[in-house]
């Protein structure tokens, strides 16, 4: 390697505590930052994956379902802030329904859970070093929560912020804390083995793990996918859905030429010129959801094999040091897709799964439909939609991105939108006390106040 920016982010991980494995990976992909690797794959490459297991085809024993439920445990992805939002905490303390957060919500699906099977249901968080400390104080709340020995969290890596221009570790002296990054969630598979959790896991008898975002509260603990997981005897399962025109940005599997491995491409990794290809919901008719399930005993096999370096496929992601000023210095963040693994697992294997598995919360009309009417949460404390079909809905970016302009908006809650088709807030409204929207609606860039009582669209 041509360059001291290596050695010199080397010695800064070091000098941190970052285990010799992070940095043993965050060297693999150095080299191939420095060699140009965009991780792109091209269309040619590739053919569409088109006929994946579908969960309403499954039929269990319950007996193997309830077997395969004792051995399982959930991780759930928690180190994101939101700050797309203008959030500076973890995303899962933002309150969802009924004053809970999604952190409340997904302890009380897996206290549920457990109510019901009797099974163990580890629930383990994998935090950053900036989500770390307020989620375990939310936990703390919940006694009934650790089981045996197991810890509540492990940490996610970091790793420095490269300068764009020369690959050496930004600084920063306004907040050195910003000269740091997590890896993206791909580092789950480096972080389970360096924090000890994965042998812990295997030492308690626990056979199988069940992982997802924090912010999608669609993932209620499933016996029926556990034990067709376990049936099929893969060593790792992605959860997908039926693609939509309103999923076209979605990553998708497909299937290599080169040697038949199902992969995961999203949007950095296609050429720009063969976006279509990408977008075109029949050609990819499934988008993967980033639900996961591992054999714990074979990502073991897989890490020690490996020496821990997974080398799953570079994104490089472009930001400046400082997110929220863009005058500050251009900066490279090394990342991976935890879903890319699916190519490093001889047998890895898929399942279509219904929507209600997918309800993520990337921006805030997405919060808008899940405080919304249009959702209840049951004795699972799972979000059930209340109607046959969800409406669109489209937020002016200006007035509603930020959380709390967002929140000034709606200050008597969310109106109604059962009776919704659609909503495109094109200005900037605030919204009375029960407004309640129908059909097609549309609130123009002139901006206003949406009166208490209206009825707003056209039926």
């Amino acid at each position: 390697m041509s360059t001291d920016g290596l050695s010199t982010a080397q010695q800064k991980m070091a000098d941190a505590g970052v285990p010799q494995t992070a940095i043993d990976v965050f060297t693999h992909y150095y080299g191939q930052l420095e060699e140009g690797v965009t991780g792109s794959i091209p269309e040619d490459t590739i053919e569409p994956y088109l006929d994946p297991p579908k969960l309403d085809d499954v039929r269990i024993d319950p007996a193997h379902a309830k077997q395969v439920f004792d051995k399982l445990a959930i991780i759930n992805l928690n180190g994101g802030l939101g700050t797309s939002m203008g959030l500076d905490k973890a995303k899962s303390l933002l309150p969802v329904r009924d004053g809970k957060s999604f952190l409340d919500i997904i302890v009380e699906q897996v206290l549920a859970a457990r109510r019901g099977t009797g099974s163990r249901l580890p629930l383990i968080f994998m935090n950053s070093f900036r989500t770390r400390e307020d989620t375990l104080e939310v936990l703390a709340k919940y006694p009934d929560l650790p089981v045996g020995d197991l810890p509540l969290d492990f940490l996610q890596n970091k790793e420095p912020k490269l300068r764009a221009d020369d690959l050496t570790p930004v600084q920063w002296e306004a907040d050195p804390s910003l000269e740091w990054c997590p890896p993206g969630h791909g580092d789950i598979y480096t972080a389970l083995q360096t924090s000890g959790v994965l042998q812990q896991l295997l030492d308690a008898g626990f056979r199988y793990a069940s992982v997802s975002n924090s912010d999608n509260l669609g993932t209620v603990p499933n016996p029926v996918i556990a034990s067709w997981f376990a049936s099929t005897g893969a060593p790792y399962a992605a959860e997908l859905c039926r693609r939509t025109a309103a999923d076209r940005k979605g990553g998708h599997l497909a299937v290599r030429k080169s040697d038949g491995r199902l992969i995961l491409r999203d949007t950095a990794q296609t050429p720009q010129e063969e976006m279509d290809y990408f977008t075109d919901e029949h050609r990819h008719p499934y988008f993967h959801t980033n639900n996961l399930w591992f054999d714990l005993e074979q990502l073991d096999a897989v890490l020690k094999e490996r020496d821990g370096v997974m080398g799953l496929p570079l994104i490089r992601n472009e930001k400046t040091v400082d997110p929220s000023d863009k005058t500050s210095p251009k900066v490279y963040q090394i990342e991976s897709a935890m879903g890319a693994a699916i190519e490093v697992f001889e047998g890895a294997t898929a399942i279509v799964v219904g929507r209600d598995r997918f309800l993520p919360v990337k921006a805030t009309s997405d919060l808008l439909l899940i405080r919304s009417d249009l959702y209840a949460l049951d004795q699972r404390q799972a979000l059930v939609q209340q109607v046959p079909s969800v409406p669109a809905v489209t937020l002016a970016s200006e007035p509603y991105k930020l959380i709390g302009d967002f929140e000034a908006r709606f200050p008597h809650g969310i109106p109604s939108l059962k009776e919704a088709t659609s909503l495109d807030v094109q200005g900037d409204w605030t919204f009375g006390q029960d407004v309640t929207v129908i059909g097609d609606a549309v609130l123009g860039t002139e901006g206003g106040q949406v009166p208490d009582g209206a009825r707003v669209g056209t039926a």
